[in-house]
């Protein structure tokens, strides 16, 4: 069992856009200082376009540096205490990837005509994923989020992490899976996590329809699949519209970070969102470019706009810090209406009011302890409209 993934935060960043492996590495006591303890990597591998038309799974794509960069970036991170996940994209490949014809389904992944979809099923490309896998942890990574792991069988993965595992017992797997029964994936597949877009789903769409009924019944489901592994929770990521873009009433940002950082599972900040960045995901050529910006080469660059939402990242991951139950604390709703619902977790209760009036909860102990909110007031049971506030007693 893994047990340094109890505590991670990983902060989520898509090389290919942010910039090159040593610039990345210069933003590590950045990410520290928000509170996270794990650097998330998009694709580093050679490829042809976006990173996930891999073309050499053992070369860093020249676009970011060598493996000199890539054991300097290990060894800053070492340095901090901070842990790396790499991406693995082998569902597919790019078209310029060389290996045999048996190695490949004739299908284009999701229509895409630029990614030749690997047959699973040929002892050769399981064997070169584990050769794969097992060369970077060797070389230093921690884990390895999976991609497109909703369109390969479960037993491939088994088979895999069967083999790596005997030498990387530390080593933590996530698969991205978006729809499906997760318990029994995680169940078939023997990975350790998956990406939890179910939740991420109620979480915008709640706020925005003002229907928290929606996420009490997400939050349901995210307690029940608790026993089969720690999901991968998150606001936002590569492939989606931004959380500040997605959310159609700003002030109900906040609602969305107090929700991550009190939630069970294992928290991934994609970068800019601390920063309260906006972008759009259009499917289009060049749709992503948007999620996918470039950082400046140092944090005194950033607009003094964003850090007011980087301060309360800072702040909300303080408390979970300070709170390590929540990590697998089961969240249960005991209030709840379509604009108004009271979470507990442990001994946090999470106050979410997003209606235009203020609104008083029922059944708060006058005890209560504000530890933060987004307008402090003196009474712990009434939260301003549009507002929340995190309690203790």
């Amino acid at each position: 069992m893994t047990s340094w993934i109890d505590h991670a935060i990983w902060w989520h960043v898509y090389p290919l856009g942010f910039g090159r492996l040593d610039k990345i590495a210069g933003w590590l006591d950045y990410a520290v200082e928000l509170g996270a303890n794990g650097l998330q990597l998009g694709p580093i591998f050679a490829s042809e376009t976006h990173g996930y038309d891999t073309v050499d799974h053992f070369r860093i794509d020249p676009r970011l540096g060598d493996e000199a960069d890539f054991d300097a970036l290990i060894a800053a991170a070492r340095q901090r205490g901070v842990r790396v996940l790499l991406d693995g994209v082998f569902n597919h490949v790019g078209r310029g990837f060389r290996a045999p014809a048996h190695w490949f389904t004739g299908g284009d992944f999701e229509g895409h005509g630029d990614l030749r979809e690997l047959d699973h099923t040929q002892p050769a490309v399981l064997d070169h994923v584990v050769r794969v896998m097992d060369h970077w942890l060797t070389r230093g990574a921690d884990g390895w989020r999976l991609d497109a792991a909703y369109a390969v069988d479960p037993a491939f993965w088994k088979a895999a992490l069967g083999r790596v595992r005997p030498k990387h017992p530390d080593a933590w797997f996530v698969g991205e899976v978006i729809h499906g029964d997760y318990s029994a994936i995680l169940r078939d597949s023997g990975l350790d996590s998956i990406t939890q877009y179910e939740l991420w789903k109620a979480i915008w769409s709640s706020l925005n329809d003002g229907n928290f009924f929606e996420l009490a019944h997400a939050l349901e489901r995210h307690a029940a699949l608790l026993p089969a592994g720690l999901p991968m929770t998150f606001l936002g990521n590569h492939d989606v519209t931004r959380i500040a873009s997605k959310l159609n009433d700003p002030r109900h940002l906040g609602h969305a970070i107090a929700l991550l950082c009190t939630v069970a599972g294992v928290p991934s900040i994609y970068y800019g969102d601390e920063q309260a960045f906006r972008g759009i995901k259009e499917e289009r050529a060049g749709g992503d470019d948007e999620i996918r910006p470039a950082f400046p080469d140092t944090p005194g660059e950033l607009s003094p706009l964003g850090w007011p939402t980087y301060r309360l990242h800072e702040t909300l991951i303080g408390v979970r810090r300070r709170n390590p139950g929540l990590t697998y604390g089961v969240t249960t709703a005991t209030h709840l209406t379509n604009t108004a619902v009271a979470l507990r977790t442990g001994s946090l209760t999470l106050l979410l009011n997003v209606s235009d009036d203020e609104y008083r909860f029922p059944d708060i102990a006058p005890a209560a302890q504000v530890l933060e909110s987004s307008a402090p007031g003196g009474d712990p049971a009434l939260v301003a409209a549009h507002g929340w506030s995190l309690l203790t007693w």
